[in-house]
């Protein structure tokens, strides 16, 4: 009888101990989105960046008409305070889409350095130019932003707005994948150079793990596109993103305001780990496809072989790409045993507030959740020499949506819109919710919109929204060129 009361005493001590790591990983995890969610002078700072990129596009002759337009993390509104910047340089083509070559590309983005190195202002200049996509590296010496800039990378700006337009089916996605790369950074398996993964495919694996949760968030991305984006971006440019964003808009309403899922944050993170733990292993016969959200066999995949990366993700907008293909072998396993270990982790009964930070964050982080709370008991951290980041730590956060990328370049502004898709307004996109289900949506202010001209990035509610969908039976809309002609 007393070996009996011991174990139930035990069974009930160890019951309120994973509660209490719970509510610990809970608050940890909002201490650090709280921490690397972009503050206003972020915002600011990005468009001060493209607009001294901007003239000096202007400036270059062989550049005459060509438009510099933002996409990746900073339009998709899933960057971090210390995110670089993806800009694309768009050649003058009239109304229709430009395809450049790559050796013109090579000779455009010179110019550009060249142009920069003269203008001034910019660090850390490097041209890429066999990359699969040529790119000219630069750092803004007074705000300290790296940019990656490519030419007519049309496709990577429809990407980004097709992973912003995802956060209207559920926030928590972009906390997640805020959550998601600060721990891979912490880990150091954020970084393509060293073999690692880059955030682009971090933010596919948070998707496809959205997709096979249970019950699932996302449904499989052909449900939201079913075309092959990159395949499409033929003809009048206008006509194109217009015909993908209304796809997208028509398709997004229907899965909107499923909360079958109401799991919290950190109940997320904690099976999204358990889901990659054993990636090494599955990634020899398994690849990931967010496109038909499943795992697939590789071997019976005609389009993945022949069989020569360490893993497959590929891209949903760009197939058969792989996102990873930069992972090999021996940083695969150093991936897999990351995850592996941070679940075993933050599952064990026996953790502590300090110990789960250093396991999800960087040091200069865990230094500025201690800076920000101000608290003379905040645990200790060894922040050892890593280098400071802006002296941003005691402004505080914007809990109001962020300025978005207002129409405030003049005439001549950059096309940033897909199309007719109709705005919410000239804000920032939410960030994602912090509680345990999908966030409300509330009316903001109205606020005065500075437009010019209908070329503005226009985010949010899809216009004439279908009923939600109820898994019985839906038709997709699909874009006029892959309909049946009767």
């Amino acid at each position: 009888m007393l070996k009996f009361l011991m174990e139930m005493l035990n069974y009930v001590e160890n019951g309120e101990r994973v509660k209490m790591n719970g509510l610990m990983l809970d608050r940890v995890t909002k201490d650090i989105l709280r921490v690397v969610e972009p503050l206003q002078d972020d915002w600011t700072a990005r468009f001060q960046v493209i607009n001294e990129l901007r003239n000096i596009v202007q400036s270059i002759e062989s550049l005459r008409g060509a438009t510099i337009e933002p996409f990746g993390s900073f339009v998709s509104n899933l960057f971090s305070r210390w995110g670089d910047l993806d800009l694309s340089v768009q050649l003058h083509n009239g109304s229709y889409i430009s395809t450049a070559g790559k050796k013109r590309k090579q000779t455009l983005l010179r110019d550009i350095q060249k142009a920069s190195r003269k203008k001034g202002g910019w660090c850390k200049l490097q041209l890429i130019p066999h990359a699969r996509v040529p790119i000219l590296k630069i750092e803004h010496i007074q705000h300290n932003i790296s940019c990656d800039i490519s030419i007519d990378n049309l496709v990577g700006q429809i990407k980004s707005k097709i992973l912003l337009w995802l956060n209207e089916i559920d926030g928590r996605f972009h906390d997640m994948v805020l959550l998601v790369k600060e721990w891979a950074k912490a880990h150091d398996i954020n970084n393509s150079k060293q073999g690692t993964f880059n955030s682009y495919s971090l933010s596919l694996l948070v998707i496809f793990h959205f997709q096979t949760c249970s019950p699932a968030i996302f449904p499989p991305l052909r449900d939201i596109y079913p075309g092959n984006v990159v395949d499409n971006l033929k003809g009048v440019r206008a006509e194109v993103e217009n015909e993908i964003a209304v796809t997208c808009a028509t398709n997004i309403a229907r899965f909107k305001s499923r909360t079958a899922n109401r799991s919290s944050l950190s109940e997320l993170f904690v099976s999204f780990l358990a889901k990659f733990s054993d990636i090494s292993s599955k990634a020899s016969e398994l690849g990931i496809c967010p496109f038909t959200g499943q795992w697939l066999e590789i071997e019976s995949n005609m389009r993945w072989l022949p069989k020569t990366y360490a893993i497959f993700v590929e891209d949903p907008f760009e197939q058969p790409e792989n996102t990873a293909r930069a992972i090999n072998a021996r940083q695969l396993t150093r991936i897999s045993e990351a995850f592996r270990m941070t679940h075993l982790r933050l599952t064990s009964v026996y953790q502590n507030q300090s110990s789960i930070l250093n396991d999800l964050a960087r040091p200069q982080i865990l230094q500025l959740i201690m800076n920000s709370s101000g608290s003379a008991s905040a645990p200790a951290f060894n922040v050892g020499n890593y280098p400071p980041i802006r002296p941003q730590v005691h402004q505080a956060r914007v809990m109001q949506p962020r300025p978005w990328i207002q129409h405030q370049f003049q005439n001549d502004i950059p096309r940033f819109n897909m199309g007719n898709f109709p705005p919410i307004n000239s804000q920032a996109p939410h960030a994602g919710t912090l509680q345990s289900q999908p966030p409300v949506q509330h009316k903001m202010p109205k606020t005065k919109r500075i437009v010019s001209s209908p070329n503005v990035l226009n985010v949010g509610e899809p216009s004439n929204p279908s009923k939600i969908y109820s898994g019985q039976g839906q038709q997709k809309w699909r874009p006029r060129s892959q309909r049946q002609v009767l």
